[in-house]
């Protein structure tokens, strides 16, 4: 796993926690001392803020911890998973398409880097050189032939 992804949940991690219990107590202390909370605009986006900070440290945690899992070990070394770059033929635009299958923090379909979770990078886990794959994508169905595969561990040579 990249330290790097490691390192940027971490930071935002941290950068959450400080606002939450460090900025956002002065907030709410500020607004409560404006008066009636009923109609107190500044309380109510205090408290907002609040529980989105609190929400998005919560899904930043479990994302850390589930990354935490990832056995490299466990990546097959003969068919296409986590890391893996694989060469494809898009059957219906006659051509040919490179991608690389990263965690969600990575993918940037610009540059090749597809996550394992988008329709493409799922519709491709645990296939073969030779394999088709029929692809269902916001632009309707696309049709796939695997052409080429390198793993991790071919890529890590």
């Amino acid at each position: 796993m990249s330290t790097a992804i490691v390192q940027k949940l971490q930071d935002e991690i941290q950068a959450l926690e400080h606002e939450l219990t460090h900025e956002l107590p002065k907030e709410l202390k500020r607004a409560r001392a404006l008066g009636d909370l009923s109609e107190n605009a500044e309380y109510h986006m205090a408290k907002q803020r609040q529980d989105y900070v609190g929400a998005r440290l919560a899904q930043l945690r479990k994302r850390l911890a589930d990354l935490s899992l990832i056995n490299i070990s466990n990546i097959p070394k003969d068919r296409i998973a986590f890391g893996s770059r694989v060469v494809l033929y898009d059957v219906d635009r006659d051509g040919e398409l490179e991608y690389r299958l990263v965690t969600t923090e990575e993918a940037d379909v610009s540059k090749g880097l597809i996550s394992t979770t988008s329709p493409i990078g799922r519709s491709l886990m645990g296939k073969r050189p030779g394999d088709t794959v029929k692809v269902t994508t916001p632009n309707g169905v696309r049709e796939f032939e695997v052409r080429a595969l390198q793993t991790i561990y071919d890529l890590e040579q």
